[in-house]
């Protein structure tokens, strides 16, 4: 019979830094996967009798306290106490590869460091589950998703740019604005007369003929 794998996460101790378990989380379920998360600041005996309810698979621990070395055989303990020795426990976090190695060697499963893509964790937690129930026993994973629309104003290879439109002509400043409507602003009716007149008297060519000064 398929079935989903169910996973446990849980963050045990004082530890109260979760995104990194959020983000496993998200990616184990996208993964097809049936995820449990318990929150933060979970005691061992809380994380076990939560994997002992909900009949996981899988028990992920994300300790970044550094307490590693103590949780992780502590949850091992109770799960093979509450008849769940027969589960998976793994987890990550800042743990370093000689502790990794101790605690392989407990029979914790595999652990992941900073860095870890969740994609090798889920890969990992796959090929457990088909290595101990057989193949048929996954369900199939789940479609992916389809390509998002690009969002508007987006342009591919395939769609030409739109040629672009024609500017219209810049328009006059208010400045020059200001000094055309100062130029056409008529003038007081005296100033303009004699400013009428003195271009006359300059522009008009002189009379041939005109009278010369009597010599005496």
């Amino acid at each position: 019979m398929q079935r989903k794998i169910r996973v446990l996460v849980g963050k045990p101790g004082l530890d109260g830094h979760d995104r990194g378990a959020k983000v496993v989380a998200a990616a184990l379920r996208d993964a097809g996967m049936e995820v449990i998360y318990t929150g933060l600041h979970q005691a061992a005996e809380q994380i076990v009798e939560a994997a002992l309810q909900e009949d996981v698979d899988v028990v992920a621990l994300s300790i970044l306290s550094g307490a590693h070395m103590t949780l992780f055989p502590e949850v091992l303990k109770l799960m093979r106490e509450r008849g769940l020795g027969d589960k998976l426990l793994t987890g990550g976090g800042i743990i370093p590869a000689g502790d990794m190695e101790t605690l392989h060697k407990m029979n914790v499963g595999r652990l992941f460091g900073p860095g870890s893509s969740t994609q090798e964790i889920a890969e990992y937690i796959r090929s457990w589950f088909v290595e101990k129930h057989g193949e048929g026993s996954l369900a199939p994973p789940p479609p992916r998703p389809d390509a998002p629309a690009p969002p508007p104003g987006f342009t591919t290879q395939a769609d030409p740019p739109a040629p672009a439109s024609k500017s219209r002509p810049a328009r006059a400043s208010s400045r020059k604005k200001a000094a055309v409507a100062h130029r056409s602003k008529p003038a007081p009716s005296g100033a303009r007369s004699a400013t009428r007149g003195a271009g006359r008297a300059k522009d008009r060519p002189a009379r041939k003929g005109a009278a010369r000064p009597r010599g005496r």
